[in-house]
């Protein structure tokens, strides 16, 4: 659907939508209190919604601009904001009457999107929800922030509250409305580019994509408030599902490139396995894993992937399968077997990083499509579990409620690093680990490493944008940088943390980082540790096979089911989702110092 203004062109969209359903008052109401808690439930709440919306949308505008800074819990005008919503539920709804759900339920559903989506946005313009980017920028950046902030709320809170006018009128007009905010959204973009030019330099992402991203939430935003949302067709919400798997059973969806903008490395269309929950078991917690398979970097390794290894650019080849071991399996000691789990294969050799580019290597192009790809699968499961919960009853699907491992294996494990602040942010699953797995990015301190890729291929994979607002340069390619990066943004809730995992002895992983050193390569895995782990919300776990390099850890069932210092990797993960403020670090020293001379001990004390 996509329906986008800027504050200004907002106002004609939203004129042009009275005269079109002829409801020149409509408008008002829809802005009244009052109004709202008199309505029926079916307009009511969409009102309620909205009208909390705007007042938080501003209400955050006003602490960075008064208090140099994010709102605090006790912001009067956000509580306010809650509980005027509530109320109008109360006062309009009775039990079944919002998509068959309870009063309660419905409250509950609401006030959770009228504070992810402001906070979303908020996030995005100001480097998370610490406000990373706000205290070291200039004035002129500060302005900047703030005027495309005031641009893309104004323009999310004047379209909700047309397509709200709109879809409460029997003869609305959907075509006009969408061809309007259409030339609202080209307003909004230009406005933004003329008050901030340069916004990708400051967050990352240019005018464009700051607006379609709003334009995302927008989508999200009316499926939740909305059972009907006729001809609009938002990509978001129950009725963007075109397969329904069975539940208990792996299910390979391809995803039609011209809906989700997906493509694979060979051209060909992006596949993702599911498998939901079996019946009795909630559907909700959620396994989410991305496949490993290098990367190439320049036209000679490319070229030999594509010539000598092309299922390495396929999504729907034999060894796209889901993994069935460790935890991906099947055991009956594994307490994840029976959560709905995602394989999301890797298929553009660009460690889930690509930005939808096309990258020129001599004569060949090479679609680097990784992130892309990730984030669609994911958003089709997303769509399927809401279908699937609002159809169950109860309390409906609820993104704040749900529970996630998200993690990748090798080159997957790097993707994981680079977008898990999506997951939090923009997905708006708030309950999400994450577990890199074998893919730490460490940098050798070498001219051919992690650290100095990353300048060349950020820009070269159109990946800016992929990263979080606060850490998107090439630096921000090393593993243990985001991991400083990303720890102020992380335990909001228990379950936000990094999961870190790898064998130290790993040639596989020393490889892919360009250590041609083993010593120095164990040595760097160890001063990783020693140097983040204290950070909030980082947890490593450390196997201690030293005879034999181990790539990947967490599918292996020796491992998985292994201990580490006493501490079984399974019941590490287990915590991580059922008391996740108790997990530690554990690693131990094991033979490396005698089985791989030069090698160091850790340079801090371990648990």
């Amino acid at each position: 659907m996509h329906l986008t203004t800027s504050k200004a062109a907002a106002v004609v969209a939203l004129t042009l939508v009275g005269a079109i359903t002829g409801c020149s008052n409509s408008s008002d109401n829809n802005s009244n209190p009052d109004m709202a808690a008199t309505a029926s439930c079916d307009v009511a709440a969409p009102q309620a919604l909205q009208m909390c919306i705007d007042t938080i949308s501003s209400a955050i505008g006003a602490c960075y601009l008064d208090s140099d800074g994010a709102c605090d819990e006790s912001n009067a005008d956000i509580l306010e904001a809650q509980a005027a919503l509530q109320t109008a539920v109360e006062e309009s709804c009775a039990d079944g009457e919002f998509m068959g759900l309870t009063v309660d339920a419905t409250v509950g559903r609401l006030q959770n999107a009228c504070q992810s989506q402001p906070d979303s946005i908020a996030w995005r313009t100001f480097g998370g929800p610490q406000g990373a980017v706000w205290p070291d920028a200039t004035q002129e950046q500060r302005s900047c922030l703030q005027a495309a902030h005031e641009t893309v709320t104004g323009f999310f809170n004047e379209s909700l509250l047309a397509i709200n006018t709109c879809l409460a009128d029997e003869d609305c007009d959907t075509d006009a409305l969408l061809s309007a905010q259409q030339s609202a959204a080209e307003s909004a973009v230009a406005g933004i580019a003329q008050a901030c030019p340069a916004l990708a330099d400051i967050i990352a992402v240019d005018p464009a994509r700051y607006v379609a991203l709003a334009e995302d939430q927008l989508d999200c935003t009316v499926a939740t408030v909305h059972a009907d949302t006729g001809a609009l067709e938002p990509g978001c919400g129950p009725a963007n599902v075109d397969v329904v798997p069975p539940r208990g059973e792996w299910t390979q969806i391809i995803l039609d490139g011209d809906k989700w903008g997906t493509m694979c490395g060979d051209g060909t269309e992006y596949a993702v396995q599911v498998k939901l929950a079996p019946e009795g078991y909630p559907l909700d917690r959620v396994l989410v894993a991305l496949q490993g398979g290098g990367v190439c970097l320049f036209e000679a390794d490319c070229k030999s992937r594509l010539a000598n290894s092309p299922a390495l650019l396929n999504a729907q080849g034999l060894d796209d399968l889901p993994l069935g071991s460790g935890i991906a399996g099947n055991s009956a000691d594994n307490p994840f077997a029976n959560w709905t789990t995602i394989y999301l294969p890797y298929c553009n050799q660009d460690v889930f990083i690509g930005g939808g580019v096309v990258e020129t290597l001599g004569d060949l192009e090479l679609p680097r499509y990784g992130s892309i790809n990730m984030r669609a699968g994911i958003r089709v499961l997303r769509d399927i579990l809401w279908q699937q919960m609002d159809a169950a009853g109860g309390e409906g699907f609820r993104p704040d409620q749900l529970i996630a491992l998200f993690g990748g294996f090798s080159a997957g494990a790097y993707g994981t690093i680079y977008n898990y602040h999506w997951m939090l942010d923009d997905l708006q699953w708030p309950r999400t680990a994450a577990f890199p797995d074998a893919g730490g990015a460490l940098d050798n301190g070498e001219l051919a490493g992690v650290r100095s890729l990353g300048p060349l291929k950020i820009p070269a994979w159109g990946a800016q944008a992929i990263l979080p607002p606060y850490c998107f340069h090439g630096d921000c390619a090393v593993g243990p940088v985001m991991y400083n990066a990303i720890s102020p943004r992380l335990k909001q809730v228990p379950e936000q943390q990094m999961l870190i995992l790898s064998n130290q002895k790993d040639s596989t992983q020393q490889e892919n980082a360009f250590f041609s050193d083993e010593a120095k390569w164990i040595d760097a895995i160890r001063s990783a540790y020693c140097d983040t782990k204290d950070l909030p919300g980082i947890q490593w776990y450390l196997t201690s096979e030293s005879m034999n390099s181990v790539h990947v850890v967490s599918p292996q069932d020796e491992f998985f089911y292994g201990e580490v210092a006493g501490k079984r990797m399974v019941d590490w993960f287990w915590g991580a989702v059922t008391d996740p403020d108790a997990v530690t670090d554990w690693a131990e020293e094991g033979n490396f110092t005698t089985d791989i001379p030069g090698s160091h001990p850790f340079p801090c004390t371990l648990p």
